[in-house]
Formats: structure tokens, C-alpha cells, sequence
């Protein structure tokens, strides 16, 4: 399978699958001499794990990271740093029938296609479960990035219909709500839901918001590495995902040009912009201002209600697929989406360090 490698100078490669013996990621191009150890992404770790609330699957992990090399006494030693996250708790035997057919809204058809073969546990490769080593990866870029006084903040903006209060916004609340949302009252409303949603056996889906603040402006390439583009791919790469904005996204379409251009002004001596409808990026590159990017992500695929497909015989079948599932992804989701930007931000800044002479010139004099 070709495609589990993602990023340039931090090169991350993903592991395993859901019903296997464990996951992780091996990541090739972290700088050498930063402080980690296993606290520092067990706490990222923790935010995806199952089994956290009623709007999470049912089933327990504990998702206790080792690390396996790349850090001694403490730091990063530059070589290849190998995460390691051993799989505990797999009730195979909950999906022996899926072997026979192809569940709707999941990858099984498009896996028997373009492999002949595939895991059908938990849906193997396709499961968020693999999510585990991009979590591992951008614990340890947004480490390095908030000691450069960059924060990646993502969190729960809706869930079904329900969508947060900005003036109440709450950032302690994000990880004290079960949903993620910074809205503690927005959080109560979108609980109801989702437990009204299990009750039916169904499923929901949301949007997920992610705010990079303090990023530099000139990060990212203006043509085909554009940051925009960058993180647009680490985004939809996450399973569930079905689409990405950036600022004021769609909106943008409908506005006149006066409306949707951030006029320039001068603050305290520097470059600033009065509104921000672009997200933080103009021709490709971070303009100083925050970088907002949204994830729109579909309902659960799984759910127990009686659907109609086809097995592998080519028959019409009725099925209702067992299991434990997520009613709603999102909240489990949010820090994927944080660890994704992570890795995309400190990525293209290790590209950015090449981009001038004066630069080059300054760092071997």
C-alpha cells in the first residue's frame, strides 16, 4: 500500500491497523536537542482515545504510547523517532459477517477493488484508529511550535444542528466538554442530540474549527505548495472528512471584492489587517493574522439501523452491522485535526528557513 507517508523535511509514515497487534508512526527529520518524553503525546493521545463519554465508541483502550528511538536523556537525537501504541482491547469476532459483504459509506467495495484482499476488522487501515501516529507526530510539532510562541487550537464549532456561541466562547471548556465545543451550553444541546441520534442507531457528523495563532507571515510556496493547498490535504486525508474552508470559505463566493478584502493598516509599527476573511492566507502564504480552517466531517458510517447493500456474490442483501461505535466522530476528531495542522505548519517552516540569501547566509557565517 503506497500513500501511509506524508510531509517533506518531517517525513511521518503510519502503521497498523484497527484490529491488529498495534499502531504508530515513524517520523524521519525532527530536529535534533528538543525536550520529549512520553507524557508530552500521551496527554495528545488521550483527547482521541475511546471510551471517554457517551459520545465516543464503547470501546476501551488505553492507548499508552512508547517511544521506541529517536530521543535519549530526554531529546531528540535527529534520527528517526518510532512511536509505538499496542492494540488491547479487539473484539474481531464483531465483524466476521462484514468479510461477505461491503458496508455502506465505508471503504470495503473500494479495498476489494483495488486490492483483491482486504482487513476486514474494525475496517483495518480505513479505521480512525490509525489516526493514533498523525496524534503521536503532531504532539511533537506542536511542541516545537509553541516554544516558538505558535499555538494550534482546533475544537467542536457544530455537531448536527447545533452550533457554538462565540460570544461564550470558552477555551478551558475544549477539553472539559465531552463534545470539544468551547461552548458549554452549545455542548449540553449537541449531547442531547447525539443521544437521541444513538437511541434511533443513528449517527451524526460537524465541523470541526482549527485556529493557528502566531505564525509568521511568508510561510508556504506560491504555486503548487501553497500553505492553503497543504493544509487543505492534511485535513481531507483524515478519514470522515468530506470537505475544508479556509477563513471565510464558501462565503467568499458570494461577497463582493470590497466585502471580502482585509484592508491594510499599521498597528503598534507593523503590517496588520482590519479583518481577516481570507483565514490567515494570501497567494499561498501566512499573512501574519490567524489561520482559521475548518473540517466538514459526514455521520458515522456505522450504524445499527437495517441498510440494503450487496455481497461479494453480487446479491441483494439486507444487513445491520454490529460492533461499538462512535454515534459522532467529531469529538475524537478535533485533535486529528490539530495534530495534522501541527505537522503542516512546522513542515513548511522548516522549508521557509531556505527562502532568502540573507537567511542562508546569516545561519553559516
Amino acid at each position: 500500500m503506497a500513500g501511509s507517508i506524508f510531509g517533506k523535511n518531517i517525513r511521518v509514515s503510519t502503521f497498523g491497523e484497527s484490529h491488529g497487534k498495534a499502531l504508530g508512526a515513524v517520523i524521519d527529520g525532527f530536529p535534533a536537542g528538543m525536550e520529549l518524553y512520553e507524557a508530552d503525546i500521551q496527554k495528545y493521545l488521550d483527547r482521541r482515545k475511546p471510551g471517554t463519554s457517551k459520545a465516543t465508541t464503547a470501546r476501551k483502550e488505553n492507548d499508552e504510547v512508547e517511544i521506541l528511538s529517536g530521543v535519549f536523556e530526554g531529546r531528540t537525537t535527529g534520527t528517526p523517532i518510532a512511536l509505538l501504541v499496542r492494540n488491547t482491547d479487539q473484539k474481531s469476532s464483531d465483524y466476521s459477517d462484514i468479510a461477505s459483504y461491503y458496508r455502506p459509506g465505508h471503504a470495503d467495495f473500494c479495498f476489494d477493488q483495488k486490492y483483491g484482499f482486504r482487513d476486514y476488522r474494525g475496517g483495518g487501515r480505513s479505521s480512525g484508529r490509525e489516526t493514533i501516529g498523525r496524534v503521536g507526530t503532531g504532539a511533537i510539532c506542536a511542541k516545537l511550535l509553541g516554544q516558538m510562541g505558535i499555538e494550534v487550537m482546533a475544537y467542536t464549532r457544530s455537531i448536527g444542528d447545533v452550533e457554538i456561541d462565540y460570544s461564550k466562547f470558552d477555551q478551558s471548556a475544549i477539553l472539559n466538554t465531552p463534545t470539544c465545543m468551547p461552548d458549554v451550553e452549545a455542548d449540553k444541546k449537541a449531547m442531547e442530540l447525539i443521544l437521541d441520534a444513538r437511541e434511533k442507531c443513528d449517527s451524526l457528523g460537524g465541523v470541526i474549527e482549527c485556529r493557528i495563532h502566531g505564525v509568521p507571515a511568508g510561510i508556504g510556496e506560491p504555486v503548487f505548495d501553497k500553505l492553503d493547498a497543504e493544509l487543505s490535504k492534511a485535513i481531507m486525508s483524515i478519514g470522515a472528512v468530506k470537505a475544508v474552508e479556509i477563513g471565510d470559505g464558501t462565503k467568499a463566493a458570494y461577497a463582493y471584492g470590497s466585502e471580502n478584502n482585509d484592508q491594510f493598516e499599521m498597528v503598534d509599527g507593523k503590517v496588520a489587517k482590519k479583518t481577516n476573511h481570507s483565514g490567515g492566507i494570501l497567494g499561498g502564504m501566512s499573512d501574519g493574522s490567524d489561520i482559521i480552517i475548518r473540517a466538514y466531517v459526514k455521520p458515522t458510517p456505522s450504524i445499527s439501523q437495517s441498510q440494503n447493500t450487496v455481497n461479494k456474490s453480487g446479491d441483494n442483501i439486507e444487513i445491520n452491522i454490529k460492533g461499538r461505535h462512535d454515534p459522532v466522530v467529531v469529538p475524537r476528531a478535533v485533535v486529528v485535526v490539530e495534530a495534522m495542522c501541527a505537522i503542516t505548519i512546522l513542515d513548511l517552516m522548516l522549508s521557509n528557513m531556505h527562502s532568502r540569501v540573507d537567511d542562508i547566509m546569516e545561519f553559516y557565517k
